[in-house]
């Protein structure tokens, strides 16, 4: 019941953090071993979303995600895409796909000592990873997105459980922006075992599989001979992504001024490796070494990127606090501190449009 008020709480007031108070609610995405059964849910496609004004929000959730650029200027500040991270339109497991978050939340956590609804999660991907600003809650972007996140899980745990002509229940936008770890989730009775509350976060193929740690230190001097032989066709020379005729990236930057910034999860080197190790080069799971994927990882983040948005004069001290971590900010790399230099956060970019 606690939680349940809490949870009531938040969606009722929106963010009650202080003026100026940007907590870390960046939280590291779940590394977890990989499954060898590869029982995974599979969504249903998208053919399949319904017609009316629930299927207009999900359809709506999907455009979101798939093109985010679209929102370049109000919540979007660089050019990445949500799908970038999470691949195949958020279906593709172990690639931090949107049916596993979407179960994992509502979260309590202790750092901001609150419950933290998938709306607040999906709020800090746009801070940091998309370096914007993040829609607020209620709005028809985050309601688009919750609803897209939310038809995917249920579903893929419908089709999962023989129930291919139930169709996904219509629950309130409120509802939506919750998550599927609640009470209110909509599970037909007859499944309410199978998936209790407290396993609901724990779907096999939810986040980026853990891989072994490197047999030497990460090198970015390793990583950069990586980069340059497996990755840079598609994400440039300087990492800046492979643009369309259009302007568009279609591949993104990985470093640079329109990369994720210092806040972002991916800037952890550990956070890469596992995505790099398990998706890339891109439709080639698995291709580069363990310990090529540790060094590349390193390359890719010792570069300089948007600022952390959490930046307040001071580099070392804003490190001290949030960036105790594997990753470059604040440190020293080839005689520049990493930080000092960093590009306008989305706050920045979004207000001078």
């Amino acid at each position: 019941m606690k939680i349940l008020l809490l949870i009531t709480a938040t969606l009722a007031s929106g963010i009650a953090y202080a003026e100026g108070e940007l907590p870390d609610r960046q939280t590291e995405l779940p590394a977890v071993e990989k499954p060898q059964d590869n029982k995974y849910l599979v969504p249903r496609d998208l053919v399949d979303i319904p017609d009316g004004e629930f299927g207009d929000k999900v359809k709506l959730g999907y455009s979101l995600f798939v093109d985010s650029q679209q929102m370049r200027g109000t919540f979007v500040g660089n050019e990445q895409n949500c799908v970038n991270c999470h691949m195949q339109a958020g279906m593709k497991p172990n690639a931090a796909p949107l049916w596993g978050a979407y179960m994992a939340y509502p979260a309590y956590r202790s750092k901001n000592d609150k419950v933290n609804s998938y709306a607040e999660r999906i709020q800090g991907c746009f801070t940091y990873s998309m370096n914007g600003l993040p829609p607020a809650e209620g709005s028809k972007e985050m309601v688009a997105l919750t609803a897209y996140s939310y038809w995917l899980a249920m579903g893929g745990i419908l089709d999962k459980n023989g129930m291919q002509d139930t169709p996904v229940p219509e629950i309130s936008d409120a509802d939506l922006q919750v998550g599927g770890k609640a009470e209110s989730f909509p599970l037909p009775e007859e499944l309410l075992s199978k998936y209790p509350i407290d396993d609901r976060s724990k779907l096999a193929g939810r986040g980026y599989p853990k891989i072994d740690n490197p047999e030497q230190e990460p090198s970015i001097a390793r990583g950069e001979k990586v980069f340059q032989t497996s990755c840079q066709t598609c994400h440039g020379q300087n990492g800046e992504g492979i643009k369309g005729s259009d302007g568009r990236s279609y591949f993104p930057p990985l470093w640079g001024e329109n990369a994720y910034n210092w806040g972002a999860g991916m800037h952890r080197v550990n956070t890469a490796a596992y995505f790099i190790y398990e998706n890339m080069p891109l439709g080639k799971s698995q291709q580069l070494s363990i310990q090529e994927a540790w060094d590349v990882a390193a390359f890719v983040n010792s570069h300089e990127r948007p600022q952390d948005p959490r930046y307040k004069g001071d580099v070392a001290g804003n490190a001290k606090r949030y960036h105790n971590h594997q990753g470059y900010y604040g440190k020293e790399v080839d005689g520049h501190v990493l930080g000092t230099k960093a590009y306008p956060s989305g706050k920045e970019v979004i207000h001078e449009h």
